[in-house]
């Protein structure tokens, strides 16, 4: 079952002619009402801060903290709120002048932090010039253990093998488990759920019944985040697309988009049955 929450009382917007178009912000803003988010919804999914959403919507891109910046955020914000960002990206140079190299601001929010290139040496010459010297020196060894069996034939002796153990096979990894495994035996007088994240991360949190905080924070792909509650555990979901979640040893089917945001409840009797 989902619990979901209303979007915070939005001040309807002045009418304009059907010629005008409307600004970034507004755009973005009208989309996130569309979906019922709040700015606080948007902001945990994304990890833009509030104050910098709220600048956004109201075209106040100082906040960003320069050109870069305020398009990458406004690519996150699209995404979010289910929106190709190419067209406002395209709004906003218009507006704004310019165009930035577009790999350059999606490396720099995809990856939630900057990461300037750094200029190193040419290292194909040191390269090339290493590989010829490993194969010198194989060269010279091989050379130097042939000649010296050639010395012991002739002096009537027999070079002596390699009496070296030989390595031990090793043995294959055991098969990861199966997600569900880990909490099929789950106790039934309790709830049980593990969220995984498949293909991206997530940013969750989930509380106990009494309202204290289990877990608040970065789900990384290929983690996985196992709770467990006498009576009931709360979950809110950002980027629920990319989630597997299990409760109770089965795996829930429901089908959550990517960039959405989901607050959902558990009890003991979850999932029910038909």
């Amino acid at each position: 079952m989902s619990i979901g929450n209303s979007p915070e009382d939005e001040r309807p917007f002045e009418d304009v002619s059907e010629e005008a178009r409307p600004s970034v912000g507004r755009v973005l803003q009208q989309a996130r009402i569309a979906a019922g988010l709040t700015v606080d919804d948007v902001s945990s999914a994304t990890r833009v801060r509030m104050n910098i959403v709220h600048a956004i919507e109201a075209d106040d891109f100082a906040a960003c903290g320069g050109d870069v910046y305020a398009r990458g955020h406004i690519r996150t914000l699209a995404k979010a709120v289910h929106l190709d960002p190419a067209p406002l990206l395209a709004q906003y140079g218009a507006e704004h002048g310019g165009r930035p190299d577009p790999a350059l601001a999606a490396s720099l929010f995809e990856a939630e932090r900057i990461r300037p290139e750094r200029c190193g040496p040419n290292w194909t010459a040191a390269m090339v010039a290493a590989i010829v010297a490993v194969i010198g020196f194989v060269g010279f060894t091989l050379f130097q253990d042939t000649d010296g069996a050639r010395n012991q034939v002739a002096a009537g002796t027999t070079p002596t093998a390699d009496k070296s153990p030989s390595p031990t096979p090793k043995k294959p990894a055991d098969p990861k488990p199966d997600p569900s495994d880990a909490i099929a035996a789950a106790p039934r007088d309790k709830v049980t759920v593990q969220v995984s994240a498949t293909d991206d991360h997530s940013w969750i949190s989930a509380k106990d019944h009494n309202g204290g905080l289990l877990f608040d924070g970065l789900l990384k792909q290929g983690d996985t985040k196992t709770f467990q509650d006498s009576s009931k555990i709360n979950l809110i979901l950002g980027n629920a697309g990319v989630i597997d979640l299990y409760v109770n040893g089965k795996k829930i089917e429901q089908e959550f988009r990517p960039g959405a945001v989901e607050r959902l409840t558990y009890t003991k009797g979850d999932p029910e049955v038909g």
